[in-house]
């Protein structure tokens, strides 16, 4: 994993406009290149004073393989969110998020020294599901007809890891 790099924009663009992977992002519009351009040049801001910082998950060739985004940083409360990527299918079912994840969380945990990580997680998206309870989060909660998709309104889950 690494930060954001001005080089990303192509591939940021690709992925924010990608409208199948909307539903998983909670994204309902297409973004420019020139917003991506400011929120680049943005990246490098401290996760206090941006309360959010996005890695880019590469192979050891620097291929991008997918984002992990850390959110809502509350150091008050000691928690922040987490989502995860893995963008092509033939990158996926290979332990490329699971690792990015275990990382992301040692990570916030030893770094930002934050009680607990949280995931909010579509109810039908059982390999995503698999992936955080398999790191040790707990289902804590359903959210009811909490995100409409086409028409249709879908459960949302919110997964939780405490540091121990």
């Amino acid at each position: 994993m690494r930060a954001l790099e001005p080089e990303d924009l192509e591939y940021l663009y690709r992925l924010e406009n990608d409208t199948k992977i909307w539903e998983l992002s909670g994204t309902f519009a297409p973004y420019s290149k020139a917003i991506l351009e400011r929120y680049l040049n943005q990246a490098h801001l401290d996760i206090y004073e941006a309360k959010q910082f996005r890695f880019c998950i590469c192979d050891d060739y620097n291929k991008r393989l997918g984002l992990i985004d850390l959110f809502e940083f509350d150091p008050i409360n000691k928690r922040v969110g987490v989502g995860v990527l893995v963008y092509n299918e033939e990158d996926r079912g290979k332990g490329i998020g699971t690792e990015a994840l275990q990382l992301v969380c040692d990570y916030a945990f030893k770094v930002l020294d934050v009680h607990q990580v949280f995931a909010n997680i579509l109810e039908d998206n059982s390999v995503s599901r698999t992936v955080f309870e398999r790191l040790g989060f707990s289902l804590i909660g359903t959210k009811k007809d909490w995100v409409r998709i086409d028409g249709t309104f879908k459960n949302e889950v919110l997964y939780q890891k405490i540091n121990a």
